[in-house]
Parts: C-alpha cells; structure tokens; sequence
C-alpha cells in the first residue's frame, strides 16, 4: 500500500534514436499519485508529439535541463538504444529520481553494475520495463507454479521470436523479456552453456557486429543456451533466423514439471495452455492440451502502469522492483553467457566475466 505522497514524474524519449521505447512514457496515466509534469526529447516534432500523447504541461529539447528545472521523483529512460541508458540513469539518480528504464537496461555488464551500485548507494530504486512479470497472468502463474500445478518443476526451454533477427539480435532484443520471466520463475542461474553459429559455422571474430537496433555488439543467426539454475530446475533457449516467424509463435517457453507441463506462447502468456498428465504421449487421444485460464489476459502496455504502481511501493516499502537493475543485470549475463561459453568451450559460472564477451574476443 502506497503513502499519500503525490510524486512527480518526467519521461526521456529520442526520436528516431530509440523513441519512447513501448509507451513508457504514458504509464502514468492512472496512477493517481502521480502528477506528471514533462517530457524532453531533442527532435521537434517527437518532443511536440510527446508532450500531446502525454498530455505533459512542459516539454523540453534537453533532458538534462528537464531534470534540473523540474526535480522529479521519478523517470522514465524510454529510448529503446542502450548507448545513452548509462549517462541518463545515473544523471536520474543524481538528482534524486527513481528510475523506469527500457530494456535491455545496459549492453553490458560493466554499466549495469554501475548502475546498480549507484541506485544502491543513494537509495533508489531502478524498475526495467520487462513488463510481462507485472501483468496479473505472469503473477498468477507462479503462484500456480509454487503450490504445484505440475508437480516439481524440473526444466523451462525457452524461444526467441526467429524472425529475421533469429540468433544474436533475437536474444538481446527480445530474449531478454523471456530470460527474465525464466529468473522470476525459478531463481538465479548457477551456471550456464551456449553454442552460437552463422550460417551452420562456428562464429568468428569477423562476424561480430552491431545489431539493427543499437544495444550492443551481437553475433550469430543460430543461439542454443543451457542454464542450469541453482534451485535445480534445467533451462534452455533457441532462437535461428527465418524469413517467415510464423506471426511470431515460435516466442515463448515450456516449463515441464513433474505431474504436467505448461505452454505460453507471446511475450505475456496470453496464449497459456496446460497439458495435466505427468508423462507427455502425444499418441494418447485422451491427453489433450487445455486452455488454462487462471487470470485475466492483460495487454503487454498494461505492464507499464503496473510497473509504476510497483516501483513507488518498492521505494516507500525498500525492497526491490520486481523487474529490478540487478534482475535486468542477470538476464544480460544469461545473453552474454552464450558467447563467453561458445569462445572459451567452457561453461560459464555466475557471476561471469564483467567484459563484454565479443569486444574482448575482437581486440586480441
């Protein structure tokens, strides 16, 4: 339960450099202790845009004058680029804020643990927009998890969209969602491998390079992870390019437990079905996959709103955000992971090595 103490709020977006993210900006709509005040953008027509969708009284071509003038409790970092998400989060914490920020927070381990520390030291608190832990479903569905809707938990295989960014670039971008729904289930990784391919080889240096969107050095169109986490539970992920994606049904996961299994397909589990029988035969008539309704299907925005509303308890309560800087961190170094494995041969223990993978791989 929150205080009755209104907060201010601003959002930092960059047109045409990594926009507003998805709609982060407009989390605040119905928060009702919540007074939000502007918005900066460097770009006109973005900044004008911004400020009409939001409804914000102020709009501002530089975010650093933004905060100074305004003082807000809270930001919201919207850019979807991860190369100013260091500078912005830290100048956030500067001056008091706590912070919503796009995914992936970092592109790499150094600035997340920066930024981690930072928020730690000055006690605020850091929210990632990996929005399907907040919806109602996601929430539900552990909770299901816990009481032992399919017995033990024993392995979650998880997949990336495979689209035209299967393998290095479906990973960071997207993968991250289903990295951090893996941790939210069942706990940190102990230890991890990963084989990475281009083109049915092994990488090479010279096939590093920059993803179509700007979050860092990727690698491969092939990505094969194993995780095992330290509560027991195996976990996996995939993701290889295709032309066509299949609307992209191919994203979600499986979580096998000991008396059934679950699919979610979609980044919220909007498509959930349960398969209620301890041993999986597919031959057998009688044992169907069934719709499991356990919550309302919520919109993935929804997980903005939700996740405001959860970051102002986790500041008036100090206890983490539910999708948290140090669980943003996590699910970076289960990417990452893939990489130092497939160069190394080795698997991977966590914590892992904090540089980046692929840029020390380039400069021996």
């Amino acid at each position: 339960m929150t205080t009755q103490k209104t907060y201010r709020a601003v959002a930092i977006g960059r047109t045409d450099k990594g926009g507003y993210g998805h709609g982060l900006h407009t989390a605040y709509k119905e928060v009702d202790n919540v007074e939000f005040t502007a918005v900066a953008d460097e770009d006109d027509e973005g900044r004008a845009e911004g400020q009409e969708t939001t409804g914000a009284p102020r709009a501002y071509a530089d975010w650093q004058e933004m905060l100074k003038e305004e003082q807000p409790d809270i930001v919201s970092v919207c850019p979807r680029w991860t190369d100013c998400h260091l500078e912005m989060v830290l100048a956030c914490i500067e001056v008091g804020a706590h912070v919503y920020c796009e995914k992936p927070m970092t592109w790499n381990l150094e600035e997340g643990d920066e930024i981690v520390s930072m928020a730690d030291a000055a006690g605020k608190k850091v929210a990632v927009a990996h929005q399907a832990v907040y919806l109602p479903r996601v929430q539900v569905l552990k909770k299901f998890l816990q009481e032992g809707g399919i017995g033990e938990v024993e392995a979650i295989y998880a997949h990336g969209k495979q689209d035209r960014r299967g393998g290095g670039e479906d990973m960071i971008v997207l993968g991250t969602h289903l990295f951090n729904m893996m941790r939210y289930f069942v706990g940190d990784v102990d230890w991890m491998s990963g084989h990475v391919m281009a083109q049915g080889r092994e990488i090479e240096p010279s096939d590093v390079r920059e993803a179509g969107e700007p979050v860092g050095p990727i690698a491969g169109d092939c990505v094969n992870s194993y995780f095992a986490f330290k509560s027991g539970v195996v976990g996996t992920f995939d993701s290889r390019q295709y032309e066509n994606s299949g609307g992209g049904m191919r994203y979600g996961m499986e979580i096998v437990g000991s008396e059934g299994r679950l699919a979610l397909r979609g980044g919220s589990g909007s498509d959930l079905m349960i398969y209620p029988h301890p041993i999986f035969t597919p031959s057998d008539a009688e044992q169907q996959w069934k719709a499991l309704d356990i919550a309302p299907d919520e919109p993935l925005p929804t997980g903005n709103h939700l996740a405001i509303v959860d970051l102002i308890e986790a500041a008036e309560q100090g206890r983490e955000p539910i999708s948290s800087a140090r669980a943003a961190v996590a699910a970076l170094e289960m990417i990452l992971g893939a990489y130092e494995s497939q160069i190394t041969g080795a698997r991977v223990s966590m914590p892992m090595p904090r540089r980046h993978p692929l840029v020390a791989w380039k400069e021996r």
